[in-house]
C-alpha cells in the first residue's frame, strides 16, 4: 500500500469522517486487520478560518504549504486537502511540493462525467458557490451549474462555521437543508453537488429526491484508490 497524507483540521469534524471512510474502504478491500497507512497534519482551524474570513488567501496558502511540505518530508506519496473551500489555494500549494495533491473538484467532476450528469446545483460555503476556482473545474467536465443562490450560501456559511465545525448538529439546520434540497429538485437539474465536507453531517446523501454527489465520500475514495495503487 502507498502512504497518503491528509491536510486536516479544516475542520476536525470532517477530517474524522475522511479517516473513517478511508479505513473502512481499505478494510473492505483487503480484509483481516488491514487499515490505511495515513499521515495526518491537523491544523488549528481557527488560524486558517481567520485567513479565509479576512480574504487573506496568501495567509491560508502559507499554512497549507507548510503542512504539505511536512507530509511530503514524512513520506506521503500523495495528499488530500480535506476541505472544499481550501482548494481556493490548491495551485499555490501544489507548486511548492513534488508529490500530487488530489483535487476534490476534479474527482467529483470525473464521477459526474462518467455518470452522464450535465446539469447540477452546486451547494457549499460562499466561496465555493460563487468563485471560479471550483465551478470551472466542474464546468470543464461538461457540467452546467445553476447560478449561486446567495441567501443559501450565507445560511450555509453560518451553519458550517457556527455549528458543524465545532461538532454541533441542529434539527433546525437539518430541516432547512432538507427544504432547500426539495426546492432544488424542482429546478431543471439532474443532481446536487454537496461541496462542503461538513454538510454530510446534516444531509442524508442517500435519501433525497435528486442524486447527491457527496464530495467528502468521493474525495476520500480517490485517496483509497491511491493507497491501494
Amino acid at each position: 500500500m502507498h502512504k497518503l497524507g491528509l491536510i486536516g483540521g479544516l475542520s476536525w469534524t470532517s477530517t474524522a469522517r475522511y479517516y473513517e471512510i478511508i479505513n473502512k474502504a481499505v478494510h473492505r478491500a483487503l480484509g483481516g486487520q488491514h487499515s490505511a497507512p495515513l499521515l495526518i497534519e491537523s491544523l488549528d482551524f481557527a488560524d486558517v478560518a481567520r485567513c479565509a474570513t479576512q480574504q487573506d488567501w496568501d495567509c491560508a496558502a502559507g499554512q497549507l504549504i507548510g503542512s504539505a511540505r511536512r507530509l511530503e518530508q514524512a513520506g506521503a506519496g500523495s495528499i488530500l486537502i480535506c476541505a472544499n473551500s481550501m482548494h481556493r489555494v490548491y495551485d499555490q500549494v501544489q507548486a511548492e511540493i513534488g508529490i500530487p495533491i488530489i483535487h476534490i473538484a476534479e474527482v467529483v467532476g470525473d464521477r459526474m462525467q462518467a455518470d452522464g450528469i450535465e446539469k447540477a446545483a452546486l451547494i457549499g460555503t460562499r466561496n465555493v458557490m460563487t468563485e471560479k476556482f471550483y465551478r470551472q473545474r466542474l464546468v470543464a467536465h461538461g457540467v452546467s451549474l445553476l447560478p449561486a443562490d446567495m441567501e443559501l450560501a450565507d445560511r450555509i456559511d453560518r451553519i458550517v462555521y457556527d455549528e458543524l465545525t465545532v461538532g454541533k448538529v441542529s434539527k433546525d439546520s437539518e430541516r432547512y437543508m432538507k427544504s432547500e434540497l426539495t426546492d432544488i429538485a424542482k429546478e431543471d437539474v439532474q443532481a446536487v453537488v454537496l461541496a462542503c465536507t461538513e454538510l454530510e453531517m446534516i444531509v442524508d446523501v442517500k435519501a433525497n429526491v435528486l442524486p447527491i454527489y457527496d464530495c467528502t465520500g468521493i474525495h476520500a475514495k480517490a485517496g483509497v484508490d491511491f493507497i491501494l495503487g
